[in-house]
């Protein structure tokens, strides 16, 4: 008899290895006052940025500091690596997909140079947005990239 448990494809995964938070703590007013939509924030350990659900990477910013991707069912879940990174013109970040590629959560999508990005002044905080409706996320700790972070 298998006991493992059933991977539903509409859960919401971690982005990255490191700690997650509550996006209001963060340094950046648009995330922490949920402009874009309800989402966490993550204090990243290593330099993987992963796909945080299975679907279609429908945006991957030139610049490697953001992506998109949209589930089979059209949620749309936005990943921001850290913040005013933009600015960084993608010095540091490595695509490792391209735009329409189909992803399964925790495939890598981004490699960010972590140390580079801190060297260049910038916050390397992760921002996972879920850009409608309403999600409950479990509560703060430490995950995995791939990790379930669901309520």
């Amino acid at each position: 008899m298998n006991t493992e448990p059933v991977k539903d494809s509409k859960d919401i995964k971690a982005p990255v290895k490191g700690e997650m938070i509550d996006i209001t703590t963060v340094n950046d007013e648009t995330f922490a006052q949920k402009i874009l939509g309800e989402g966490v924030a993550f204090i990243p350990e290593d330099g993987t940025v992963c796909a945080p659900c299975d679907g279609i990477v429908e945006m991957l910013a030139e610049t490697g500091h953001a992506f998109a991707v949209t589930r089979d069912d059209e949620l749309n879940m936005l990943v921001h690596i850290g913040i005013d990174t933009v600015a960084m013109n993608g010095e540091g970040f490595t695509a490792l997909v391209k735009q329409g590629a189909h992803v399964k959560a925790g495939d890598p999508v981004i490699r960010a140079d972590l140390a580079k990005i801190r060297e260049k002044g910038y916050d390397t905080t992760v921002m996972l947005i879920v850009t409608e409706g309403e999600q409950a996320f479990r509560s703060y700790g430490h995950v995995a990239c791939g990790e379930k972070i669901q309520a």
